[in-house]
């Protein structure tokens, strides 16, 4: 499957009956879905495992194309080694027990962030994953590991600089899309419609670039909680929205 780039906000169609083509979601509040039962965190973020299996199988369902989910920032390694040791247990567990059903599916599964400094065991995995799932040509599955947006914009910068310095690249043709070419997300369309669960409104260091002319939603749900109902409220509210992507004409509706 081969993908480009798009050239502007509006190149891209939608996905079926006027789904958004891409949803990005910051999968938020397994803590606190957990702390309110009176349970480990480490339940929470079980839960929340469970909560990503049906939002995929849901995703298909709706004939959205692209689904990117942000699974671990680079800021994540901060929270106490336990729970990071088990975060990384759970991405195991999902690519082994997971992959081989999403394959069966045509799931693409693109992964996005950093690789360096990654445990040998892990970054194996995700080659895997990317590897026997490139040529699925249903929804992508766009994992968001390891990455934070601000190191994605300063690692494109270094690559642009590097062009310029050695020849390739004049500083007058650095544009939006050469930008865009060399960030994590190259070749993966901007997503349409972002969803932050658990009430909270920010971004917090995700798509930062990409994000530019999305559309957002934000649900008090947690994300142990997020199901299909969840799901096709957000993008019910999506399809209520007036897209103008800074222009006067308003795309309304169907998926824009």
């Amino acid at each position: 499957m081969t993908e480009t780039a798009l050239e502007s906000p509006a190149a891209d169609a939608g996905g079926a009956a006027g789904a958004p083509a891409h949803v990005a979601i910051i999968m938020d509040g397994n803590g606190r879905w957990a702390a309110a039962r009176g349970l480990p965190r480490f339940e929470g973020h079980r839960r929340g495992v469970e909560a990503l299996r049906r939002t995929v199988r849901a995703a298909q369902d709706l004939g959205i194309r692209y689904l990117t989910v942000y699974s671990f920032s680079s800021e994540n390694w901060a929270r106490p080694a336990e729970e990071v040791s088990f975060l990384m247990g759970l991405l195991k567990r999902f690519i082994r027990n997971d992959l081989a059903e999403m394959h069966r599916n045509n799931v693409r599964v693109r992964i996005v962030g950093s690789r360096k400094g990654l445990a040998e065991d892990i970054a194996a995995l995700l080659a895997e994953a990317e590897t026997l799932t490139a040529d699925n040509t249903g929804l992508t599955l766009v994992v968001a590991f390891n990455y934070g947006a601000r190191q994605e914009l300063a690692e494109a910068a270094a690559a642009l600089a590097r062009d310029v310095a050695e020849g390739r690249l004049s500083a007058d043709a650095i544009s939006p899309e050469a930008v865009s070419a060399r960030l994590w997300t190259a070749g993966i369309p901007d997503p349409d419609l972002v969803i932050r669960t658990s009430g909270e409104v920010r971004l917090s260091n995700f798509l930062l670039w990409q994000a530019a002319y999305s559309e957002f939603v934000f649900t008090p749900v947690l994300w142990p909680d997020f199901d299909r109902a969840a799901f096709e409220a957000a993008i019910a509210e999506y399809r209520g929205r007036d897209r103008r992507f800074g222009g006067l004409s308003a795309r309304v509706g169907a998926g824009g």
